[in-house]
């Protein structure tokens, strides 16, 4: 993608620099980061990239290769969250960021010109919005000389989507795109923001994980994300805690005597044994015993079935056919109904497991998912 050609062809004048901020599968832990509890993403080669330019009138300019639209041209210090760019406009997540930081007192009130195009899928709950957030937030405190560290430009990404936006998504997505590195996954406390890079080198070890994107278009801003949010808030609530990830899951069977709500228990019950499969994830990763991280994803894939009950037909039949095919394990990843799965495989297998899976959805009469390795990248940067 030559942005910066496009930019200087859109503008009239060579950018400042170019940046990209990638997209992110999860390996396990989901909806746990606003419980603030444990994730492990690792991010995906596939990016959002920007080419950028700092301006001194206070007008913001945005333009997106991907999308049959003109520049969108708003002035800084009229922008206001929930308003036409704060809903349902993909202009709303780079201008959103220019918003948080202002908010947040840093001095960026100039304004930008900025080009996007991005290779992250959209739909597929691969924080593709993630992406544009961070790779616009990371372009801003470089040209600003804000100074804010990748952990803080994440923050600031997340609270352009909360705030702006109006999606309450927790801030695993932007930590992912923000700090992840290369040939790692991201083990992510959601609490303090304390991160490890953990190895995570399946060709080493002759395995492969897939995404399968299912090409079935998910919109968290529906309310169900939210709904599942207000559940766990009211579940800490009646648990006498201030988030779910204080209840250990030794305690699980004795905390969910304690709630009623026959919604409210299954999503305690997910939240709390997703942060066990995440140390659980972990210490197999230490062990060196890869393949055994398999069954717990196809576990995780049964909680958020079952309990959080995110999954679709589609999902459940990537899930179903890659296990009967031979894989070490699968669930779906990301916020749910639709988007993609992840599939862990011997690199040997992944050739007959993805034709399996391809085969199955030909065989329920549902459009072709698209399946791609899932390659543990670098972070958000700066390219030229």
């Amino acid at each position: 993608m030559d942005v910066a050609g496009q930019f200087a062809e859109l503008y009239g004048y060579e950018p400042d620099g170019v940046w990209s901020a990638p997209g992110r599968v999860n390996l396990i832990g989901e909806y746990t980061d606003f419980n603030e509890g444990f994730v492990m993403p690792l991010a995906l080669p596939h990016t959002a990239v920007a080419a950028v330019a700092r301006r001194t009138d206070g007008v913001l300019r945005l333009h997106s290769a991907d999308i049959d639209a003109p520049v969108a041209e708003l002035r800084v210090d009229e922008l206001t969250p929930l308003s036409k760019y704060g809903q349902g406009g993909w202009a709303a997540y780079p201008a959103g960021v220019l918003w948080a930081l202002r908010d947040a007192g840093h001095e960026v009130s100039g304004g930008a010109d900025i080009h996007l195009a991005s290779t992250v899928p959209t739909g597929a709950g691969l924080s593709s919005s993630a992406a544009l957030e961070v790779v616009t937030a990371l372009s801003l405190n470089d040209l600003y000389e804000l100074g804010l560290d990748a952990p803080r430009l994440a923050v600031i990404a997340q609270r352009a989507e909360n705030a702006f936006v109006g999606v309450p998504c927790g801030v695993m997505d932007q930590m992912a795109s923000a700090c992840a590195t290369e040939g790692h996954a991201l083990h992510l406390d959601c609490r303090d923001l304390t991160t490890r890079q953990v190895p995570f080198d399946l060709a080493a070890q002759g395995l492969r994980l897939l995404v399968v994107d299912t090409r079935v278009k998910h919109e968290l801003g529906d309310g169900a994300y939210a709904e599942r949010r207000a559940g766990c808030e009211e579940g800490a609530r009646v648990l006498g805690v201030s988030h779910l990830r204080d209840v250990l899951y030794a305690e699980l069977p004795a905390a969910l005597a304690k709630l009623t709500d026959e919604k409210i228990r299954r999503y305690v019950r997910h939240i709390v044994s997703d942060d066990h499969r995440v140390e659980q994830v972990i210490g197999l990763l230490d062990a060196g015993d890869v393949r055994a991280i398999g069954p717990v994803l196809t576990e995780g894939h049964a909680s958020l079935r079952d309990d959080l009950r995110i999954s679709c037909e589609e999902l459940d039949l990537v899930v179903a056919s890659a296990n009967a095919a031979g894989a070490l394990g699968a669930r779906m990843t990301g916020g749910g109904f639709g988007g993609s799965a992840i599939v862990l495989v011997e690199e040997v297998d992944a050739e007959p497991v993805t034709k399996s899976i391809l085969e199955a959805f030909t065989a329920a009469g549902h459009t072709a998912p698209r399946v791609f390795p899932a390659v543990p990248s670098a972070g958000a940067r700066r390219l030229a």
